[in-house]
């Protein structure tokens, strides 16, 4: 079974480039569930709308996750009512449940789970805790889960935590793919940072000039998302269907 998990899409242009580019990915790479960050496909490049979630869903994901931005362009009631798409599992505002899903893919099933790291982040519940509470409910033989987070060692100590008890531990937010995808000791997919979904030459999808006036003389600067040839960035992981384990980790990139 192969799962495709595609990094944070950014504004318009990532949107649009992931409407054309996805379903022929798909087809190339055989995939059978894919999952796409969706948190910053606004317009803005901050937050998701109901018509980028429409847009996402029309053109192949099965489930929208998010992460920290998850309430900047919708209220908490969008959550619990679209059940494919994920806030953090671990937001106090909401029960554990909006940041989980099951998919019945006719002979399996996959339980998808979307959670937020809380170094250098807000102060949410405790994202071990809340995944440990997920899984003794559940006992999914699949789970993947987009852990979006700032912390790498956040990342990595949570992937080892749930070694061999999820399939697959992908991490979101920080839009720069990392290269050390692969198979933890137990059975655990894993890579840091699964990249995003927008323009190439960016800062992390924002216009270089806006984000070095904010790095450079620290002051206030309305970001905006940069223009040009996009990227498309994620990482499959192919499962075997009898233990649920991983048994390949690929990154993925499409560009113009």
């Amino acid at each position: 079974m192969n799962i495709l998990c595609i990094g944070d899409v950014v504004g318009t242009p990532g949107l649009d480039f992931l409407c054309r580019r996805l379903p022929a990915l798909k087809r190339a790479l055989q995939v059978d569930v894919c999952i796409v960050n969706g948190e910053n496909s606004d317009k803005s490049g901050v937050g998701l709308t109901r018509h980028a979630a429409q847009e996402i869903f029309s053109h192949g994901a099965d489930v929208i996750t998010t992460g920290n931005h998850f309430l900047r362009r919708a209220g908490l009631d969008f959550y619990l009512e679209e059940p494919y798409i994920l806030a953090p599992a671990n937001h106090p505002a909401l029960p554990a449940e909006a940041g989980c899903c099951t998919l019945d893919m006719g002979r399996f099933s996959v339980m998808a789970v979307c959670l937020c790291g809380v170094a250098y982040l807000d102060a949410l519940k405790n994202p071990f805790d809340v995944l440990e509470g997920l899984l003794q409910k559940a006992q999914p033989t699949f789970c993947i889960v987009d852990f979006h987070a700032e912390s790498t060692a956040e990342k990595k100590a949570l992937a080892y935590c749930f070694d061999g008890r999820v399939s697959a531990i992908y991490g979101t937010h920080t839009h720069v793919p990392t290269a050390d995808e692969g198979i933890l000791p137990a059975g655990t997919g894993y890579i840091t940072d699964a990249g995003m979904c927008g323009p190439a030459v960016s800062v992390i999808g924002v216009a270089p000039a806006l984000a070095i006036q904010k790095q450079r003389l620290h002051i206030p600067v309305r970001f905006e998302t940069a223009a040009g040839p996009c990227v498309l960035q994620g990482v499959l992981f192919t499962l075997d269907e009898k233990s649920g384990r991983c048994t390949a980790a690929r990154r993925i990139t499409e560009a113009e």
